[in-house]
């Protein structure tokens, strides 16, 4: 191809391309805009309408190739019982010929290469293919052929040396069966389309209808935060998706009522200890306002003292409501970490607030991946609880063996009725509320226990005292280089 027939082949593809882009862009807006239901009934409708096309085509064509078969059949057998009654071309007279007519079949005679015809068939079209049975170059052949605006099937065969005999019928009575069917099959495909389009609406309509009450429901919480789940109708994918859904509220409302309810704790709590401090930072102000209500010094480093203790108290419950509101996952990349360590240098920073007492550990190495901040903040709670339960002169008993930690003191044991709520938060039972805490580190120990795939118990051995139970998943040491 040279390069002007390439540029004007270029220049007729470019527009055939810049419509097809243009019918693309019209047709995806209006898709995309269309609802799933209207989707679906219209690519059932297309696939239905598709198969019924190829369906019709296929029928359409065995049936006239059957019926041209057929007729061949007929006008091979006439013309050959023709030839072996010992018909010829030369033979054949007016009266043979309007005998055939009366069938409606017209004939010609080939002989030598020249045609004989009778003077009604003068008009009667031929072609090589009849010469070419004559001289002996096909035993026979069939075509179709118009005479006066009709459809006509030819058939030759050899009548001799040198001979044919072609014979001709109309095939109107076969074309009228043709158009009947032609009729009966696009009625029947369009039928089948429209029922095949209602019925994929009728489905997609009903079988999108739980999709479109999880759709309201979802607008609905988007509108009024309103965490009511929908009901569930059947067992298929669609109702999967709805339990999903509803399991989803579920945990979404309890996460919410948890959040409501961390809320109000920490404001009960934290209205005590601002109460106090607000006192005493009035009275400090009133005696320096005022000569005549004046503190002695005494009376002021008690006041300090007391201020000093409650912002320690506020500054541990602020602590503690940030860990415990906190609700990220676990880093992604946690260190691996012995938990001997980690108990080891928690017993160091509780051994100064433990004078009195006596503290014995027996670790052993326990290779766990998690935060070392918040397992050791984990079991300083725990050795803090216990020291502050012990008597004078008890002993806190710490044991680590495959993975479980044991926290046990000496003290009067927790109440059947309290042990299953000590690791609530703000839970304080009446024994403790006259001590310092604000009920938030027993909950912390449960928090960081379970971010590590963890659990805690609490249990009040027979021979007394407490003991907690925290297991850590996780496998024999030493740690690896």
């Amino acid at each position: 191809m040279s390069d002007a027939e390439g540029t004007q082949a270029r220049g007729r593809s470019a527009p055939v391309g810049a419509a097809l882009e243009a019918a693309r862009r019209t047709i995806h807006p209006w898709t995309a805009r269309a609802s799933l239901a209207l989707r679906v009934a219209l690519l059932t409708t297309g696939a239905v309408a598709a198969v019924l096309t190829v369906a019709s085509a296929v029928i359409y064509v065995t049936v006239r190739a059957e019926l041209q078969d057929a007729l061949d059949d007929t006008l091979l057998k006439r013309a050959e019982a023709a030839v072996s009654a010992g018909y010829s071309p030369g033979a054949m007279n007016e009266e043979d010929a309007d005998l055939l007519s009366a069938f409606g079949i017209r004939f010609i005679a080939v002989e030598g290469g020249q045609v004989f015809t009778r003077r009604a068939d003068a008009d009667f079209p031929y072609d090589r293919r009849e010469i070419a049975v004559s001289i002996g170059e096909a035993q026979s052949s069939r075509r179709t052929t118009t005479i006066d605006d009709e459809p006509w099937r030819v058939v030759a065969v050899q009548a001799g040396p040198g001979q044919a005999l072609v014979l001709a019928q109309s095939m109107e009575s076969t074309q009228r069966s043709l158009d009947r069917l032609q009729l009966v099959l696009v009625m029947t495909s369009a039928a089948g389309i429209l029922v095949a389009g209602l019925a994929g609406w009728v489905v997609a309509a009903n079988g999108l209808r739980p999709v479109r009450r999880l759709t309201a429901a979802t607008e609905r919480v988007a509108r009024t935060s309103e965490l009511r789940p929908i009901e569930v109708s059947g067992h298929d994918e669609l109702a999967r998706l709805t339990t999903s859904f509803n399991q989803m509220l579920l945990a979404l409302e309890a996460s919410q009522e948890r959040q409501r309810q961390l809320v109000a704790d920490a404001g009960h709590e934290l209205r005590t200890p601002l109460t106090s401090l607000r006192t005493n930072i009035e009275l400090l102000g009133q005696a320096s306002e005022n000569p005549d209500r004046s503190l002695t010094a005494e009376q002021s480093g008690e006041i300090m003292a007391d201020v000093r203790l409650q912002l320690q108290e506020l500054t541990t419950l602020v602590g503690d409501l940030v860990e415990l509101a906190r609700d990220e996952p676990m880093n992604q990349a946690p260190e691996e970490l012995d938990l001997a360590d980690v108990v080891t240098h928690a017993v160091e920073r509780v051994r100064p607030r433990a004078l009195g007492l006596r503290i014995i550990t027996e670790n052993e190495p326990w290779i766990v991946h998690g935060e070392a901040p918040l397992l050791e903040r984990a079991v300083t709670n725990l050795l803090d609880n216990a020291v502050k339960w012990s008597p004078d002169g008890g002993t806190v008993t710490i044991r680590l063996h495959a993975g479980e930690l044991t926290v046990r003191d000496e003290g009067s044991g927790i109440a059947a009725e309290d042990l299953p709520h000590v690791f609530d938060r703000f839970y304080r039972s009446p024994e403790a509320r006259t001590l310092p805490g604000s009920g938030l580190g027993l909950s912390i120990v449960r928090r960081a226990a379970e971010r590590h795939g963890g659990s805690v118990e609490a249990a009040c051995p027979e021979s007394g005292g407490t003991m907690f139970t925290m297991s850590i998943p996780g496998r024999d040491g030493p740690l690896d280089d």
